[in-house]
């Protein structure tokens, strides 16, 4: 009888510069690879490493095998007149959280959670009347990001208004 161990894979999201280019480093392969990894995911919103054409194929077959890229899914989204939009996103495990963009003339702001539910009992968010649930990992906060960035368009060629300004969600503010 055999046992089949599930590994489960590496979400680059999780990682920042240094924590791509230890990683890299792991796996035998140069620490610049972070650099170009990070090109592609942030400034290309790329998340096929077999799209990553600068890495090489036996790269892309290794992050293939043992990463990947997961943000935050929508489940839906809803437009306000003014043009703003407020995303729930799906995380691990059918738990949602809200993400909120705003555009304005001069910048767009997207406004992120950083927890599941919250500890304060203010009457009028709807959020705090689920009460305190966890508070999200690295990939979940950056991912709310990165989906949005995505979805939108990342730069002014391509976007509504690229997301000039970030603002933390569900510490009390």
């Amino acid at each position: 009888m055999s046992t089949v161990v599930s590994q489960s894979k590496t979400n680059l999201l999780d990682l920042n510069r240094q924590g791509l280019r230890e990683f890299f480093h792991s796996i035998g392969e140069k620490p610049f690879r972070a650099d170009q990894l990070m090109k592609w995911i942030y400034q290309q919103g790329e998340s096929d490493f077999t799209k990553m054409t600068n890495l090489n194929k036996e790269l892309r077959g290794k992050l293939e095998a043992n990463c990947e890229i997961k943000a935050p899914e929508i489940a839906y989204h809803q437009q306000a007149s003014d043009g703003t939009i407020k995303f729930a996103l799906r995380l691990e495990g059918g738990q949602e959280v809200e993400t909120v963009w705003i555009p304005e003339a001069d910048r767009a702001t997207l406004c992120v959670s950083s927890q599941v539910g919250c500890a304060l009992e203010c009457t009028f968010c709807s959020t705090a009347q689920q009460g305190f649930n966890r508070n999200l990992s690295v990939s979940e906060i950056i991912g709310q990001v990165w989906r949005v960035a995505t979805t939108i368009g990342l730069s002014k060629d391509t976007a509504k208004r690229p997301i000039t300004n970030v603002v933390m969600m569900g510490m009390g503010e």
